[in-house]
């Protein structure tokens, strides 16, 4: 039987994840360091916290369920006291694409994270409601294997499934093409596309709009324009108005190159070592 460590199990995504371990195939060794975690995960789970020495040291994979930037940090807090053969999981590139984690070779480091719920799905009721994922709603996930056997992909990639679950489809990608998909493409373009339409949506209020009508009119827009330029309406085409909308627009929206600087390797390293080390980067 596979023995897990969970280490940062009384937070927010420890509890979560402690959850979605429970009733599995796994014996699970949750461990937190702060009296009000250990608090949070009881009332949640009915868990007791274990020693995280002896959970250490029984453990076949370490899932660290702790904060990007600290990955590093504790990860060389305890590499010592992690058995051969281990395999040390983590949810987030940021550290390991940074180059944060402890040299050893004999363990196993793998790396998982979810896409979370696709806007475009058959969810109803409580599921709808299920914005993260690993709850009710159902998420396609993305895992790599940063160093370790290859036997060792299949073990943690089941792990991921049950942490993340209900999964649909499981991809495998490189802890770099990780890295692209989030800070890159997720926060530093989605994110801020995401703001830029609300400060647009909120510019439209200022300027008269009632307020839920410019919600309103927003939303439905784009989930019609996603839908195109996704092609999951493969039908759908948009307006030579719009397109000369877009044309007029790009230029006055965006620079030139915007791409090719956002996604060079070097932007993407410098963006993970900054979310790795806030107080540099500011």
């Amino acid at each position: 039987m596979t023995t897990i460590a969970l280490l940062g199990a009384g937070g927010k995504m420890g509890v979560r994840l402690a959850k979605n371990l429970m009733d599995t195939k796994f014996t699970v060794s949750p461990v937190e360091p702060s009296e009000a975690g250990r608090d949070r995960l009881v009332a949640a789970t009915g868990q007791q916290c274990v020693d995280k020495d002896t959970a250490l040291r029984d453990a076949d994979v370490v899932l660290m369920a702790t904060p990007d930037r600290l990955i590093g940090e504790i990860a060389h807090q305890i590499i010592n006291d992690v058995k051969p053969g281990a395999a040390i999981i983590m949810l987030d590139a940021a550290a390991p694409h940074a180059g944060e984690l402890p040299e050893r070779d004999d363990v196993t480091y793998f790396v998982t994270h979810p896409c979370h719920p696709p806007i475009y799905n058959d969810e109803d009721g409580e599921a709808r409601l299920d914005f993260f994922g690993g709850v009710k709603a159902k998420q396609h996930i993305v895992c790599a294997l940063m160093q370790g056997p290859e036997e060792h992909y299949a073990m943690c990639e089941e792990v991921a499934r049950e942490i993340y679950k209900p999964v649909m489809r499981s991809h495998r990608v490189t802890v770099e093409q990780m890295a692209i998909l989030e800070p890159a493409l997720s926060e530093t373009v989605g994110a801020t596309f995401a703001l830029a339409l609300k400060k647009a949506t909120d510019e439209a209020v200022r300027r008269g709009v009632p307020e839920q009508a410019a919600v309103d009119f927003i939303l439905g827009h784009l989930n019609i324009e996603l839908a195109i330029a996704f092609k999951i309406f493969p039908e759908g085409k948009f307006s030579d108005g719009a397109l000369h909308a877009i044309a007029q627009a790009e230029p006055q929206i965006f620079r030139n190159g915007w791409l090719e600087r956002v996604f060079a390797p070097e932007a993407v390293l410098q963006s993970v070592k900054d979310i790795c080390h806030p107080d540099e980067a500011a």
